[in-house]
């Protein structure tokens, strides 16, 4: 769509969720927005005064764009947030003599390849590091195991992993390499350590950092961020460390020599302060457009727009304020119904939910920061509030999974192992107690057993070593949150049965039980998937695909 062209003119790479508030904030300047994306579709499209589909790999296809407005009217700067491309942007500010840095040290950020050698040169600390172009070859690596294999061209932890072996190393670079737009992985130490986040914008040698947050990192061998909480809680010495090694990082990718933004990703390690990346943009995650807002009342996004159209900006006060970001995820398979909206928008501080799924959707659990179900993003006074109202908020969305799907039975079928697995347990149970469940009775099944509602009463014999074990799942579930769940998704009142009688809360019991009564293989597919997993056990018993082969 086009809308009638007045006042400056700001050009934005992507159309998608992250740079929704690139898009408001411009139109709120009085910018007149050009928005390209590959996506006809895509999410945020509509809002811009003019968009055009253009893949934003091709920066000649955009430069020429870029050109035919500059011919018309007055195009005064172009940006991205929270896309790969700021290499684009670079191309086209150089060649049209817009602000913004020079392409050499897009370049430098956009390759992580390019990006190591700019780091080791200046003496940057930063993991050592080696470079593959094929899955299989006889290259030694120059540091021990563990290590890290991404492609050097990607993010949102696409194709990114640890690894311990060569075997694995081998296996990781073929998924790092599909990954990868250039045919390049990197392998690097592995770093221990927390994580951290990092804001800023650039306006020539002055780095203003706008934000920086505690990065939440889960499910090795990947390493999935579950969300953020800004400001972190590191102590101020040590955020004072880390950001001076960031400043030398910027300065030595060439960022400096110009306008615009940087993000940066840190860890604390027994080492000191080492770089893990660097991005001449903004942050996407939310951080930039949703949490540092929240956080400090201050509008990060309007500096980058600035940057780009070669002005000064200046963050203004902090509010003080602490704020949360939390996702969550699914077990594999496809989505039948999502419950508990409602009740996660009404938790007190949320803001926010970015749901990425609907009904009908295929869900896996991730292995990159791409495949997580939704988002939930809270504010508040005190930093506990904050992390406790994204976290509640987060647990009360519950996503149901269709029966009979491929999936899922692969995924149960793993068995909930005392090992390390991945896709991980939901619930991840010592020795002893795996052998309890291991040693549960498992009552008999129909193969055909009646669907609901004719379905007979369903009953769940006592597993009081697990539930009342105090263990948590991966969204910080009890067992028996996990149990509640179950019945908010099936409608089904599940009462635990005990030598055929129903036990209530006290010390009464009432008559004979008649009906279906789950024990070991219920209990395996909860632990195994939580909430979910014995949902979807359930469910596929009343499918008729119960039987004795089920799950």
């Amino acid at each position: 769509m086009v809308r009638e062209f007045s006042g400056e003119v700001l050009l934005i790479l992507g159309a998608g969720i992250m740079q929704g508030p690139a898009i408001s904030q411009a139109c709120d300047m009085g910018l007149y927005t050009v928005v390209v994306d590959g996506d006809p579709t895509a999410s945020e499209a509509t809002r811009a005064d003019r968009f055009e589909c253009i893949d934003l790999k091709d920066k000649d296809g955009i430069l020429e764009l870029a050109r035919s407005l500059r011919s018309t009217g007055t195009l005064s700067g172009v940006m991205t947030a929270g896309t790969d491309f700021s290499a684009t942007v670079a191309w086209v500010a150089e060649n049209l003599g817009l602000p913004g840095i020079p392409y050499e040290a897009a370049l430098n950020a956009s390759d992580k390849d390019r990006m190591r050698r700019c780091f080791a040169a200046a003496r940057v600390p930063s993991p050592q590091f080696t470079t593959f172009t094929a899955p299989f070859s006889s290259k030694k690596l120059p540091f021990d195991y563990p290590a890290v294999v991404k492609p050097v061209d990607n993010m949102g932890g696409r194709g990114c992993r640890r690894v311990n072996s060569p075997e694995e190393l081998a296996a990781a670079l073929v998924e790092a390499l599909r990954f990868s737009r250039s045919g390049k992985a990197i392998v690097e130490e592995f770093m221990e350590g927390p994580e951290f986040s990092v804001d800023a914008i650039v306006h020539k040698d002055e780095i203003t950092v706008c934000g920086f947050a505690d990065r939440h990192i889960f499910f090795p061998p990947y390493f999935i961020e579950m969300g953020h909480t800004m400001p972190s809680a590191l102590n101020s010495p040590d955020t004072q460390a880390l950001l001076e090694t960031f400043f030398a990082g910027v300065r030595s990718l060439g960022i400096t020599a110009g306008y615009g933004a940087a993000k940066g990703d840190l860890k604390l390690t027994p080492r000191g302060p080492m770089i893990g990346e660097i991005a001449a943009r903004l942050s996407g995650g939310y951080m930039s457009g949703w949490t540092y807002p929240y956080a400090s009342g201050v509008e990060v996004t309007r500096g980058a727009i600035l940057a780009a159209l070669g002005r000064r900006w200046s963050p203004g006060p902090d509010l003080y304020r602490t704020s949360a970001e939390r996702a969550f995820i699914s077990i594999p398979g496809r989505v039948l119904s999502i419950h508990g909206l409602e009740k996660a928008r009404s938790t007190e501080h949320v803001k926010d939910i970015f749901l990425r799924i609907a009904e009908g959707s295929p869900v896996e659990f991730p292995e990159n920061n791409v495949g997580k179900c939704g988002n939930i993003i809270s504010a508040a006074p005190s930093r506990k509030a904050a992390m406790d109202a994204a976290s509640s908020a987060a647990r009360s969305v519950l996503i149901r999974l269709e029966p009979n799907q491929p999936e899922t039975d692969t995924f149960l079928a793993m068995g909930p192992m005392a090992s390390p697995i991945f896709p991980p347990c939901a619930y991840t149970l010592g020795p002893e107690l795996h052998g309890l469940l291991e040693a549960l009775p498992d009552p008999p099944i129909p193969d055909s057993s009646p669907s609901a509602p004719d379905a007979p009463p369903i009953g769940i014999l006592p597993f009081p070593d697990f539930t009342q074990s105090g263990l948590r799942d991966y969204a910080g579930r009890t067992p028996a949150e996990s149990l509640e769940a179950i019945r908010i998704i099936t409608g089904l009142l599940l009462p635990i049965i005990e030598q055929g009688l129903i036990v209530s809360k006290g010390p009464v019991r009432s008559p004979e039980f008649q009906g279906l009564v789950l024990g070991r293989r219920f209990w395996q597919a909860l632990v195994r998937g939580g909430y979910q997993g014995a949902a979807y056990f359930i469910d596929t018993i009343l499918s008729g695909g119960g039987g004795q082969n089920s799950v």
